[in-house]
């Protein structure tokens, strides 16, 4: 996974996660989006690069950005970001460690709480009410909190944190996505009262860029 608006900064698709940057921003005036869950309809398209990219970009903007990898079955952010999977969301959650284990990153205005330990039972530990106490106290030292969740209709994780936040994104992938599916995480979200702010499609045609729409 390329983190481009780093190792390209003037790449379309650098300036078209910049493009989704904005859009969000417009979109929040009215309704504020101060925590906001990226997720797919299933696996594989390219919904821990968006948010990745798309955190960059806020940091990037002077926004004090929390990225938490909520993909508790297949984390992947530390990966990204270069940094330990533990301590991380889980340790806190089960009070193993007393303090939220966030790591800053190599990006000025961007932490990362990771993943930590895989749990057995991560719908559980998601729906639990410490994680709102934990959505709280990170609302409270960041200006934006992103947080990567697992495919919708591969798992109840995306659904239930959805409910917690301000706002989910999805991400779909040209050529790859069903339609049917697109419609029944949609349908899932909805079902579970999470505010959809819109789509966004990756490996679009042009130049590879990102595109978005926002329903």
């Amino acid at each position: 996974m390329t983190l481009v608006t780093i190792t390209d900064p003037r790449s379309p698709a650098s300036e078209a996660y910049r493009t989704l940057r904005a859009n969000l921003s417009f979109y929040s005036l009215d309704k504020p989006l101060k925590t906001l869950v990226v997720t797919s309809p299933a696996a594989g398209e390219g919904k821990s690069t968006t948010i990745a990219n798309l955190a960059v970009t806020m940091a990037q903007s002077g926004r004090r950005t929390i990225l938490v990898d909520c993909d508790l079955r297949r984390p992947t952010l530390h990966e990204v970001m270069g940094l330990a999977m533990s301590p991380g969301l889980t340790n806190y959650i089960l009070e193993e460690v007393s303090e939220l284990p966030l790591q800053p990153t190599s990006v000025e205005n961007l932490w990362l709480l990771s993943s930590g330990t895989k749990p057995p039972n991560p719908a559980d530990m998601l729906g639990a009410a410490r994680m709102d106490m934990i959505i709280a106290r990170l609302t409270e030292q960041a200006d934006i909190v992103l947080f990567d969740a697992p495919p919708v209709m591969a798992a109840a994780d995306a659904a239930i944190l959805g409910a917690k936040a301000d706002g989910v994104l999805l991400v779909i992938q040209a050529g790859k996505t069903r339609r049917d599916h697109s419609e029944r995480a949609r349908e899932i979200l909805e079902k579970a009262k999470a505010r959809i702010v819109g789509a966004t499609l990756t490996n679009a045609p042009k130049d590879g860029a990102l595109g978005e729409y926002y329903g």
